[in-house]
């Protein structure tokens, strides 16, 4: 059996193994629902206001502190900033953990990266920096079935340094079991232009034995954000972010990009006046909807449920879409 032919037989396996398509989750949707698009406008102001975060510069070294900070309010306990080195400075990585209740060892990695190039990058990537801050304040006092690992990556834009460095000292040594991988990467929209579709995307490259994984994880994302915001979506290949070295490891990944790309992304045009808050703040509900899902949000109002013997699947009846 050729290759292609595998991966589209795995994905027809994968596609009638589900007989229950995906729902709206009203106990989702009242959490989706408390996402507040003040919050993002004023993180996005303040991300904006340190200025450009290159390595190694006080501005990268204001948002750390400042990212940190916001966790601890928020009453996160469990934060690690993960030292590395790359062109003689000292970078840092953030990783915060939410701890989950059946499998607490088995993660849902969500990520972006903080760190840009000649602008303070509010959409790139101060857009998906902001959509994790409010994910996180609104998941944490909802118990989920998986751990989630809240990763906000530095050394992004000078080639992946720190996901790299993340995988290879933590992800490969320690053989962490991640479900599945989550990335943000510019997500904030265009001013003035009609900004109603969301790029999900999903892993089409080498190693293949993930990929089917990877595209129905994807088609899960997509419905989530058709369920819980009002945003279109489209499908489309994962390339050039912290998604990668995850993916060169065996992992499963998916990701959001937004649709109209930027053209101020790298540049000091790169502000909040250029964007679309209401698109961010849609893009956050979706997300919000999607990462419930993967890691299997809990209602206090359920009965009790026994704990499995074996994980559940996260990944709903996927659509196919073959390229």
């Amino acid at each position: 059996m050729t290759r292609a032919l595998l991966l589209l037989s795995l994905c027809f396996l994968m596609f009638t193994s589900h007989s229950t398509a995906q729902t709206y989750n009203p106990f989702y949707g009242d959490i989706v629902n408390t996402v507040s698009a003040s919050n993002i406008v004023a993180d996005l102001t303040t991300f904006e206001s340190f200025g450009v975060k290159t390595n190694g510069s006080s501005a990268l070294s204001n948002t750390q502190n400042w990212i940190v900070s916001r966790y601890q309010s928020l009453g996160y306990t469990t934060i690690e900033e993960q030292a590395f080195s790359f062109s003689g400075n000292t970078s840092h990585n953030i990783i915060i953990t939410k701890t989950g209740s059946v499998y607490p060892n088995t993660f849902i990695v969500i990520d972006a990266h903080y760190d840009t190039i000649n602008g303070p990058g509010t959409n790139d990537n101060g857009s998906g920096t902001v959509l994790l801050l409010e994910m996180a304040r609104l998941l944490k006092n909802v118990d989920t079935e998986y751990s989630i690992k809240f990763i906000h990556f530095s050394g992004e834009e000078a080639g992946l340094i720190g996901s790299n460095y993340y995988v290879n000292t933590t992800v490969i040594p320690q053989n962490m079991d991640i479900a599945l991988v989550f990335n943000i990467d510019q997500v904030g929209g265009v001013s003035g232009t009609i900004n109603d579709t969301i790029i999900c995307e999903y892993d089409t490259t080498a190693p293949i034995e993930n990929n089917a994984e990877s595209l129905a994880a994807t088609n899960t994302l997509a419905t989530c954000i058709g369920l819980y915001s009002n945003l279109g979506t489209e499908l489309s290949n994962a390339y050039g972010s912290d998604y990668v070295p995850f993916e060169n490891a065996g992992k499963v990944i998916t990701g959001l990009y937004e649709k109209n790309e930027t053209p101020h992304s790298h540049s000091p045009t790169d502000v909040l006046a250029n964007m679309d808050p209401n698109y961010l703040y849609e893009v956050t509900k979706g997300s919000v909807g999607a990462a419930l899902e993967f890691a299997i949000g809990i209602s206090t109002l359920s009965a009790p449920e026994t704990v499995p013997t074996e994980k559940k699947t996260l990944n709903s009846t996927p659509i196919l879409q073959m390229d």
